[in-house]
């Protein structure tokens, strides 16, 4: 941030044991072509910061638009005074709390690399538009992104200065598709799947150009298909549903404010417990689960959370065993164990709460032919369309896009409406493949949402394919 924003800071002054400054300002934009017809591009501007104080044994937060020096110290002085205010009722006393005095910096891949004009933007778009509206029976069709830049500062009364600066590219296709009664939707790796910081590098890593057309045939082969059959039988999902499956079965159970009881009335709360770290087989020997925020191009990639925690990469779960949970400092200090830094807020007005960052699984051994070839009788699944799990994050049915039947080791019909349900502590003990690195894709999505108030954030996904045995399938008219 600039140079006044330091010297406004350096004057602020507050009768407390810590308290620190994170000014957040972030810059959107998004184009559209639906069918054909250019909608009009929007932009925002979102500029603020949050003040925290520790106090007394207190902790209490304030955020204003205000970024003058006056602006600042009033919300310091609310912050203070809100800290003073719950020292008697605090979970926890804020002076065994650490004090961040870290300092170092952060960009995205790409972060100073010309961006694309806005006319650029739209003859892209236009022309992946103009094939996927290449028949009669679609209906419906979209090419769209959103592009974001982000600089966060972060300083604290220790000493601690950090800067980070982001630069996401979300770019989105969808196609749907109606005959004799039937609608199908096919998207381009899910909406907003495609979602990487860095530039539009990433437009050629997934072939974003030629996808209209190819989503379009897509969506045209599922009109035609049968109904995927249902059946106990073996199931191979790709990268893109793995992402989902990923996210609402690791990733929220796992968080520890949840499983401490804080989003109970809200989102649900968890099937884990403190007392299964280091012990619960979670899955087979074949799931490792990591928490990366290092892989560059990966959504949410950071060098600090919002708390000034510098992030690492660990495992959370290791050959299947649950090591630790996605808590941050606070909740770490709450539940007495260790956690990662992933004490993150969607914007300004908002407290660091724990959040999901880049939640991966490690890649195995097998190729797609391979895993494919092992599979007697099954079905191959991409890309979520629902999804429902329940309030302890165990028991979940899914929906897919696409389904392939796989008969003999070969992939044979394409299925429409596939889905499949389980419950997560008996489901990924039945991983029985794990796909290697030509079958990894790092994807995410830039809205999961969690909190009172609600907080939308982004969160990377990095995954193989993989195999899992025995499981319950169904169609559409099940």
């Amino acid at each position: 941030m600039t140079d006044s924003l330091h010297a406004d800071f350096s004057h602020l002054d507050c009768e407390a044991d810590f308290w620190s400054l994170r000014v957040v300002d972030e810059r959107a934009e998004n184009y559209c072509v639906r069918k054909n017809v250019p909608q009009p591009p929007s932009m925002s501007l979102d500029r603020g910061a949050m003040l925290t104080v520790y106090a007394g044994g207190g902790y209490g937060y304030a955020a204003t638009s205000d970024l003058s020096r006056g602006g600042l110290q009033a919300a310091l002085d609310r912050a203070a005074a809100w800290a003073r205010t719950s020292a008697p009722r605090s979970l926890i006393d804020s002076r065994t709390l650490p004090r961040p005095a870290l300092r170092g910096d952060y960009a995205s891949p790409e972060t100073n690399a010309k961006p694309w004009s806005r006319r650029e933007w739209y003859e892209l778009l236009a022309e992946e538009s103009r094939a996927a509206g290449c028949d009669s029976r679609i209906v419906d069709w979209e090419a769209s992104v959103e592009t974001r830049t982000a600089e966060h500062a972060y300083l604290t009364s220790k000493g601690g200065e950090v800067s980070q600066r982001f630069r996401f590219v979300m770019p989105s296709l969808s196609v749907t598709a109606h005959s004799n009664g039937d609608t199908q939707m096919r998207t381009l790796n899910g909406y907003r799947g495609l979602a990487q910081q860095g530039g539009e590098a990433m437009l050629e890593r997934f072939g974003f150009v030629g996808s209209g057309a190819r989503v379009a045939d897509e969506a045209l082969q599922l009109l035609a298909a049968p109904n995927c059959p249902r059946g106990v039988m073996d199931t191979l999902l790709l990268a893109d549903q793995m992402v989902l499956q990923i996210h609402e079965s690791i990733g929220h159970p796992l968080e520890l404010d949840r499983i401490l009881g804080d989003e109970r009335n809200f989102a649900g709360t968890s099937f884990v417990t403190l007392d299964m770290f280091g012990s619960y087989r979670y899955g087979s020997d074949l799931l490792n689960v990591t928490f990366d925020p290092t892989r560059p191009e990966e959504l949410a990639s950071y060098a600090f959370d919002d708390d000034g925690t510098r992030a690492e990469r660990a495992y959370l779960i290791r050959n299947g065993i649950l090591e630790r949970p996605l808590g941050g400092a606070i909740s770490q200090m709450r539940a007495g164990v260790t956690g990662v830094a992933n004490a993150r807020a969607d914007g300004w007005n908002r407290p660091p709460i724990d959040r999901m960052a880049n939640l991966n699984i490690e890649p195995g051994d097998s190729t797609l032919e391979e895993m494919i070839a092992g599979i007697e009788h099954g079905v191959l699944m991409s890309t979520n369309s629902s999804w429902s799990i329940d309030d302890s994050r165990n028991k979940f049915q899914f929906g897919c896009e696409w389904g392939q039947l796989i008969e003999g080791g070969k992939l044979t019909t394409v299925v429409k409406n596939p889905n499949y349900r389980g419950i997560s502590a008996n489901f990924w003990r039945s991983l029985k493949r794990v796909g290697d690195e030509s079958t990894l894709e790092v994807l995410g999505t830039p809205y999961c949402g969690k909190g009172e108030p609600s907080q939308l954030i982004r969160v990377g996904h990095a995954s193989p394919a993989c195999v899992f045995s025995a499981v319950d399938v169904f169609g559409g008219d099940a």
